[in-house]
């Protein structure tokens, strides 16, 4: 359920008008570590300034396979309620790439003295280009493929909320709900290429069981939802052995079958890699499956502050 721009603008005809709705966010194996990308409230919830920087090759060796880098940053003001952040995320797949970067901002409240609920909002741009004119056509005349799209700006606004506590967390948000229009008009024949966003809704949650002192359980899910594709949901199963080292399972409802592994090196550095194989689509006998890798880092900058060993989310 990766975003499919580019595959329907390749499949396009040279027929009046065309719409497009399909899912386009960029998917991530590691969700779970990667939140800010997905829901502006989780901004200022480590409480240090946290770097993350992730990187992920779908459909390896599959000619035009989607590419995704994603850096993000996030930490607590010295008000305890603000929590600020900086998404910026690159999706590049076949002849089409977007760029966005996104400011986001969290209030976030004490429920109980362990536990907080945030509500965050993100507001920034998107940056899109297709270069149609460098595909390889059956009919090189194609006169739809004929103009680019060339550094299209459409403005981006989210909302958020997550509920955390030490050992649990709960989240619900829409990373854009703006339905922006990217159009290429060929006024010489008067064809239309129309792409068109729509709203994704998601719901993240996950939780930390300790089996035994030195053995955790860690159970998270990532459920995706658009008008334009089936609900989709992430299913991992992870476990954390000595505090320090990370194995897991995840399962990509109709999608993908994968496994995750990562070390926390430091309490403040987390370095984590990916492999999942996409077995519900026609490309999987044409690619090697999709990697991903992530480092993460917790800067402690407030003299009061301490890190926890381990950070679970």
């Amino acid at each position: 359920m990766k975003k499919i721009k580019a595959i329907v603008l390749i499949t396009a005809t040279t027929l009046g008008s065309l719409g497009l709705k399909a899912q386009q966010d960029p998917m991530f194996t590691h969700y779970m570590d990667n939140t800010l990308a997905v829901n502006p409230a989780y901004a200022g919830s480590r409480d240090a300034l946290t770097v993350t920087a992730l990187h992920r090759s779908q459909w390896v060796s599959f000619k035009g396979a989607p590419l995704t880098q994603t850096i993000t940053m996030h930490a607590p003001l010295r008000n305890e309620h603000i929590g600020i952040g900086l998404s910026v995320t690159n999706d590049k797949i076949g002849p089409i790439n977007n760029t966005s970067a996104v400011f986001d901002f969290a209030y976030i409240m004490r429920v109980s003295k362990k536990s907080r609920l945030a509500l965050g909002i993100s507001a920034g741009i998107d940056m899109f280009q297709a270069n149609l004119s460098t595909l390889n056509l059956d009919q090189q005349a194609d006169p739809t493929f004929q103009n680019n799209i060339s550094n299209h700006m459409t403005p981006r606004l989210g909302f958020g909320a997550y509920y955390y506590r030490e050992r649990f967390y709960l989240g619900v948000s829409t990373p854009n709900l703006l339905q922006n229009n990217y159009s290429v008009v060929n006024e010489a024949n008067g064809s239309t290429l129309i792409a068109s966003e729509q709203m994704h809704y998601y719901l993240i949650a996950g939780t930390v069981i300790n089996l035994t002192d030195n053995l955790a359980f860690k159970p998270t899910t990532l459920i995706k939802m658009t008008d334009a594709a089936p609900v989709q949901a992430d299913l991992t199963a992870s476990f954390i052995i000595m505090k320090k080292l990370l194995l897991g399972v995840m399962y990509r409802t109709g999608d993908a079958v994968g496994g995750l592994i990562g070390l926390n090196i430091t309490p403040q550095f987390h370095l984590g890699y990916s492999y999942d194989w996409s077995y519900g689509l026609q490309t999987s006998k044409y690619n090697q499956g999709s990697h991903e890798i992530i480092l993460r880092y917790d800067f402690i900058f407030f003299s009061k502050q301490q890190i926890h060993s381990p950070r679970y989310f």
